[in-house]
């Protein structure tokens, strides 16, 4: 399927989210067409193989605004959607901001904090947007292992905006202008917490039956026995039947942890997901990137 074909998009952004959500956009059909600067994204330099696996298939336009900005004006004008992470006020000073193209045009600002509060003009990356979300304090100082502000809180929904206005637009004729904070959509990604989590620390190891154990050749199995069925066979499998009855229990959650742990650790990872293939335990391996991409890719 290809449902936005005859679409076609603009894309003023550097580094990763802007690109990511262009990536998205260009699978499901869209013409991207990605206006740079004549030095191009940094990106290229700063992590090559990324920048190729999310920029691959776009077109690209070399072009300095402040210069020629009749240039970045006809492309701009001519797009269905345009999408821009910019701080404030740039793209109005280049003279292709919302209210200078057609306003059958959906064009979403990426930004970092959003407009209007005091860390408007804030800059940051990734790691910042997380930190000020909430999202980092059940591990930190542990770093993430994935740009999720950028990625869950930016380009998917941006994403999803664009997709619902052009629903709109199908129904008027008229685009619209969206402006994301990354930091407030990562942040939405922890506001279900916020009335508690039925176990403390829950997704950070507060439950032995939700973790991560190391096999005996180094790979790790993730273990997520959250319902009593899953843990039940899973004891069983693991010969730990005294365990079952204690799953909850606040204070044998280090007992249960320690018994995992030395049970997993006397056989590879191999060896436990053979045994574990047909059962229902909802078990499986940490998988490498290039493991994943075997299998799921």
């Amino acid at each position: 399927m290809a449902p936005l074909e005859g679409l076609f998009v603009v894309d003023l952004t550097r580094y990763l989210p802007g690109p990511y959500a262009t990536r998205e956009l260009m699978e499901l059909g869209a013409r991207v067409v990605r206006l740079l600067p004549p030095a191009g994204d940094p990106m290229a330099e700063l992590a090559p193989a990324w920048h190729e696996a999310l920029n691959a298939g776009k077109e690209t336009v070399l072009c300095d605004l402040k210069a020629n900005p009749d240039r970045g004006l006809e492309l701009c004008a001519a797009a269905d959607i345009v999408i821009e992470s910019f701080r404030p006020g740039v793209v109005e000073r280049l003279g292709i901001g919302p209210a200078d193209l057609p306003d059958s045009v959906v064009y979403c600002s990426l930004t970092g904090f959003g407009l209007g509060s005091r860390h408007e003009r804030r800059a940051g990356h990734d790691l910042n947007y997380q930190g000020w979300s909430g999202l980092l304090a059940d591990t930190a100082p542990s770093m993430p292992p994935t740009q999720i502000a950028d990625l869950a809180g930016g380009a998917l929904r941006a994403v999803s905006r664009i997709l619902a206005a052009l629903l709109e637009r199908g129904r008027t004729g008229r685009g619209a202008h969206i402006v994301l904070s990354l930091t407030h959509g990562a942040h939405r990604l922890v506001t279900h917490r916020l009335g508690g989590d039925p176990v403390p620390r829950l997704l950070t190891g507060g439950l032995a039956s939700y973790g991560i154990y190391e096999t005996k050749d180094g790979r790790h199995l993730t273990i997520a026995a959250l319902e009593p069925a899953f843990f039940s066979r899973l004891c069983e499998l693991l010969e730990l039947s005294q365990l079952i009855e204690r799953q909850y229990e606040p204070d044998a959650q280090g007992l249960i942890a320690e018994a995992l742990a030395e049970r997993l650790a006397s056989r590879e990872l191999a060896a436990w997901l053979a045994l574990f293939e047909r059962e229902d335990v909802s078990v499986g391996p940490v998988a490498t990137a290039e493991e994943a991409a075997d299998e799921f890719g």
